[in-house]
């Protein structure tokens, strides 16, 4: 199955502001990536091109790394996910920018299957909250992403799944 994923949002702060966020990725003071409500973004030797990581089950390795403009990862894990993911900043005006996240891989039909029914809804809404943790940290009022029944149900799984891997292995 061909997977063509893309969530996009405008900031009204220019480029360079919004860069500067994007530094701060994978460190302990990551002001994007959800990790309170999400596995962490790790990789071992930081932000570089050939350094792999990942979170949760989804690994990758960094293919491409531009500082303030984009990076792009390709899948190792999980198995069947054949393409790449890739986070671009883009100056839209002068004092405005948009970020895009987009996925693009093909899948064997297994790997379909678990996108279609898990990955895909928990991805959507890990990307949203990061998207908004972005438009929090440039405005007073704040957002916070709804889940829908899915979501919350396979969050939950998956929770307690983590809890008992924790506590009887």
């Amino acid at each position: 199955m061909k997977v063509i994923n893309i969530h996009k949002r405008v900031i009204n702060q220019p480029k360079h502001k919004v860069s500067h966020l994007f530094k701060s990725l994978t460190t302990s003071n990551d002001m994007i990536w959800p990790y309170k409500n999400w596995p962490a973004m790790r990789f071992k030797k930081g932000l570089e091109v050939g350094n792999k990581g990942g979170h949760g089950q989804i690994r990758y390795t960094i293919t491409e790394f531009k500082e303030g403009n984009h990076i792009k990862f390709k899948f190792t894990k999980p198995h069947g996910f054949n393409g790449f993911h890739e986070l671009r900043i883009n100056s839209v005006g002068k004092n405005s920018s948009e970020i895009v996240h987009c996925i693009k891989m093909s899948t064997t039909f297994k790997a379909s299957l678990m996108w279609l029914i898990v990955i895909r809804w928990l991805h959507n809404a890990l990307i949203e909250d990061a998207l908004i943790n972005v438009e929090n940290y440039f405005s007073e009022e704040k957002k916070k992403n709804k889940y829908n029944f899915w979501v919350k149900l396979l969050r939950a799984y998956y929770q307690r799944k983590r809890i008992k891997t924790i506590t009887f292995n």
